[in-house]
């Protein structure tokens, strides 16, 4: 039997809603029990946690939600032999939709502890499960449905943080200006009520309504995360997800590890605002640093990674029973018998005095199509001679009527790649000026132009862009380790010193139980592969610590056997 998706515009709906064979309902049976439902009866509801995952065998049912103006919208109905649910039957976050019975039901119901069993021993059917669940997701992002809406100014600063911070986290959204009419002639600021302070504000259609929130007000909301227990204790804590911390997350649970993943923003890191990599392994037409922090995030929680996020980790000490202690800025600690710092570097501020008032408000550091979608058929100016900034630049040049490139340098050879080089140069979009820097940026709310100067220029150039994006240097996110580990000159993370552990590893701190991986580590070399390889190596000297250590661990659910290596692979 096929779904049907009056709602939804699905390119790929034979794998989006695949119909399973008898053969693998009978492989899911033994994991779950069978129910016989009422019509009208609810198999769950939008903000549950928790939820099951149910296969149809005999019967219709059909997901739903509600549009920004409260009108009920069914999504697709499912019947015999297809199956409910999508990326959430990994977390604990709150459903998407709600789901109810069309017509007598008898299903199949299967806990999420259950599902994470039918994935892992049997991994064929697993692979058709997840894709379904990815495409799931995938459409609700792609065309802004069973998510909320973002009241606001798309060019305002803050409403483009809400917008990152929730395509960072896999969820749907989309962006609707205060004073546009809807359907029925009334703007959303008049409906809802909201005074200028209140924007941007985050609206579902139907009860949620916050006015201006934080970061972590949004994700408690939405159900991005579960509060920690203080009483718990994780085997290994890794603080931050980009791809060094996201490999390492990957492979701690996999390998067995109760593991917590901590982020102030969400997956994908530095990493996550390139535009495209092409020169990543076994990814010949490149994808996105979105895409592949996505990836690595299912992958992650497909395993039973605990990702918290919207909190910052404030300082680390170690208690009187040998735990790590992590402070956060706000909410409860987390407690874990070993560390892995992954916290990365960020994009150097330009040195001009006025430039961080133009955060957000026309400097930019990252080149997404968010940002590109911003600039439109406008010249835009890319600060920085690194892969970041070639690969911002090409993207950029894609959407914006010219792309300035400004380099300090006297050439691109020495930081960019071969590949990236020659597309700039063939550019006609694409100005590049090598020994160039900018000198003043101009505007009163909002960027409205920029100085600069070329060496052997008389004179400062003026050019009206309301858009630049600095991609210069790196400055290690290590404030937050200040008198716990050494850190170099840099305040990058020194790795390598003997701390008498049995085999000394070259990710250690100089605090045993503390390890460092990826961009933050002294050292390192700034490049994609090289973090997943350092976050995928590191556990081998981290279960070597653990098994050294006579620390205590917290009661958990017994860890399923390491999978098969193609049980790491997530369909496109």
């Amino acid at each position: 039997m096929s779904a049907r998706t009056p709602e939804l515009p699905i390119e790929r709906p034979e794998a989006t809603f695949p119909a399973l064979t008898d053969e693998q309902v009978r492989c899911i049976e033994p994991f779950g029990e069978q129910l016989v439902l009422p019509a009208g009866a609810m198999l769950y509801r939008r903000g549950d946690r928790d939820i099951a995952f149910f296969v149809i065998l005999e019967g219709e049912a059909e997901a739903f939600g509600v549009d920004r103006y409260g009108n009920e919208q069914v999504y697709v109905v499912l019947d015999a032999r297809n199956f409910t649910g999508e990326l959430n039957l990994f977390s604990n976050a709150r459903s998407l939709v709600s789901t109810r019975a069309v017509t007598p039901l008898r299903v199949l119901r299967v806990e999420r502890k259950g599902l994470r069993r039918v994935i892992n021993t049997e991994p064929e059917l697993g692979e058709i499960l997840l894709r379904a669940f990815v495409l799931r997701r995938g459409t609700f992002i792609r065309i802004g449905r069973a998510g909320i809406s973002i009241i606001g100014d798309p060019r305002d600063s803050r409403t483009l943080e809400l917008r990152q911070f929730l395509t960072r986290n896999g969820y749907p959204h989309e962006v609707v200006g205060p004073d546009v009419p809807g359907d029925d002639g009334r703007t959303a600021r008049a409906c809802l009520s909201l005074e200028g302070d209140d924007l941007p504000a985050v609206w579902d259609g139907k009860q949620l309504l916050l006015k201006n929130p934080s970061l972590l007000e949004l994700s408690q909301a939405l159900g991005l995360q579960d509060e920690l227990s203080p009483e718990h204790a994780f085997d290994v804590a890794i603080v931050g997800a980009g791809p060094a911390g996201l490999s390492a997350a990957v492979y701690a649970s996999s390998e067995g590890l109760d593991t917590i993943l901590i982020d102030t923003f969400g997956p994908g890191g530095q990493a996550g605002t390139s535009s495209r990599i092409e020169n990543y392994l076994g990814f010949p037409n490149g994808l996105t640093g979105q895409d592949l922090a996505s990836r690595a995030q299912i992958q992650a929680v497909k395993f039973g990674v605990h990702l918290s996020v919207a909190r910052a980790v404030v300082g680390i000490r170690t208690m009187e029973d040998g735990l790590f202690e992590l402070a956060m800025n706000e909410g409860a600690p987390a407690h874990a018998r070993a560390v892995i710092v992954a916290s990365g570097a960020a994009y150097r501020r330009l040195d001009i005095p006025e430039s961080s008032r133009f955060d957000g408000h026309g400097v930019y550091y990252a080149a997404t199509a968010m940002e590109a979608e911003l600039c439109r058929r406008e010249e835009v100016v890319v600060v920085g001679g690194g892969n970041s900034a070639g690969q911002a630049a090409v993207y950029l040049s894609n959407t914006s009527s010219k792309v300035i490139m400004l380099v300090r340098g006297r050439n691109l050879a020495a930081s960019m790649s071969s590949y990236l080089v020659e597309r700039i140069a063939a550019s006609p979009r694409i100005e590049l000026h090598f020994e160039s820097e900018i000198t003043r940026l101009i505007g009163n709310r909002t960027l409205e132009a920029v100085e600069w100067r070329q060496r052997g220029d008389k004179a400062p150039r003026t050019s009206p862009i309301r858009a630049v994006f600095v991609m210069i240097g790196a400055v290690p996110n290590t404030s937050w380790l200040q008198g716990c580990v050494e850190l170099d000159a840099k305040g990058f993370v020194a790795t390598g010193v003997a701390s008498g552990a049995p085999h000394p590893s070259p990710f250690e701190t100089t605090r045993p139980g503390i390890f460092a991986v990826g961009d933050v580590r002294s050292g390192s070399v700034k490049r994609v592969a090289s973090a997943v390889g350092e976050g995928s190596v590191v556990l081998q000297w981290v279960h070597d610590y653990l098994s050294h250590e006579q620390l205590p661990s917290s009661p958990r659910e017994p860890a399923p056997p390491p999978p098969r290596e193609t049980a790491h692979h997530i369909p496109a």
